[in-house]
């Protein structure tokens, strides 16, 4: 009979996070809900038939994103999202022997990749208030340690690790490939790329989903030391990205204004958000990301419904009871989101006073 790998048998199935899509108003899956860059749309109005028709090189794209970042094409890999990057270091250095460590609460891509390999997944929970666990890191690492990922900030608490934090757990592991996750850089303004080249057990993704509007086009960047990314290049297919994504990608590189002006309207509207949710009486961490994670307690679950009857979609985390995450969205959304949970707070408390 034909059967799966046991690791594959094993796994969990595993779907799509999405709540509604018929939703208006997403705030669940830290999109752009302001969308791409202007520049992007006209290029995709000016590809032709026969550019589509074409396969897609990646080789011109890495070299435009090697030159943004400050490194060479040969550190550089053009991913199907950061996703497959993840995929990609996971296959190459992770088998049934192996062991992957992380920290806890994570993305949940992380443990979906780590099973299909047959290793074994190590979740380091986070320090106090959700602080980077450095000690527990180091303690975590051991001779089966294949892979380490630091997710800076982290996703979906949004709290930010100290570079010489996750330089110590780089260097205390040179056995292992350690992958810092840079998805929401663009909103924290700190990053290891500078050392990409340097230490040689070093991998940092970037993604272009988040501030750069693009979650639907699929772009990720594996960075990493030339001799390691020459051989994980043997993974992928080697048109593993579509034509508009690449061709899109100039476009959205040089669009600097669009970026940083999207990156200010979060950064402004996160905090906004924050400083009403507190005084809601909602704990709110701190956050360097395009979303806030809020504390709702136990009526957590009756308040997403409440929103969903609001045509508002945000995302639970049952690995962290009570807390939704929150993408920060435009101005209005967010307004919406206070609106509609303060009208929640309101009919809660008088339903208990209504109570004899």
């Amino acid at each position: 009979m034909l059967t799966t790998r046991q690791c594959i048998r094993e796994m969990p199935e595993y779907a799509s996070p999405s709540g509604d899509p018929s939703l208006p108003v997403r705030l669940d899956l830290n999109e752009n809900t302001s969308g791409c860059s202007p520049r992007v749309l006209a290029r995709l109005r000016n590809l032709d038939a026969k550019k589509i028709a074409l396969y897609a090189p990646r080789e011109p794209g890495e070299k435009l994103a090697a030159d943004f970042l400050g490194l060479r094409p040969e550190e550089t890999l053009l991913t199907n999202g950061a996703d497959e990057g993840i995929d990609l270091l996971c296959r190459a250095y992770l088998d049934a022997e192996g062991e992957m460590a992380i920290v806890t609460p994570a993305f949940n891509m992380y443990e979906v990749f780590c099973q299909s390999t047959g290793a074994t997944l190590v979740g380091v929970p986070a320090a106090a208030e959700f602080r980077f666990p450095v000690e527990g890191l180091l303690k975590a690492i051991t001779p089966r340690t294949r892979l380490m990922i630091v997710t800076n900030p982290n996703n979906p608490t949004g709290v930010a690790a100290d570079r010489n934090d996750i330089l110590r757990v780089v260097e205390a592991a040179p056995d292992a490939a350690v992958l810092v996750d840079e998805a929401y850089f663009d909103f924290y303004g700190q990053t290891l790329i500078d050392q990409i080249g340097r230490i040689p057990n070093l991998f940092v993704a970037r993604t272009f989903s988040k501030a750069y509007g693009l979650a639907g086009m699929r772009i990720g960047i594996l960075a990493g030391a030339q001799e390691q990314i020459s051989e994980i290049r043997r993974i992928p297919s080697p048109f593993n990205l579509n034509v508009f994504a690449l061709e899109c990608l100039s476009e959205a590189l040089a669009d600097r204004e669009t970026v940083a002006a999207y990156v200010t309207q979060t950064r402004h509207g996160r905090e906004w958000l924050r400083q009403e949710l507190t005084a809601l009486g909602v704990k709110c961490w701190p956050s360097e990301t395009s979303f806030l994670l809020a504390d709702f307690g136990g009526y957590c679950e009756a308040l997403l419904a409440a929103m969903a009857r609001e045509g508002i979609a945000l995302r639970p985390r049952p690995d962290l009871p009570g807390c939704i995450r929150i993408t920060i969205g435009t101005q209005q959304e967010m307004q919406r989101v206070i609106t509609a949970v303060q009208q929640f707070m309101k009919t809660r408390t008088e339903a208990r006073q209504a109570v004899p």
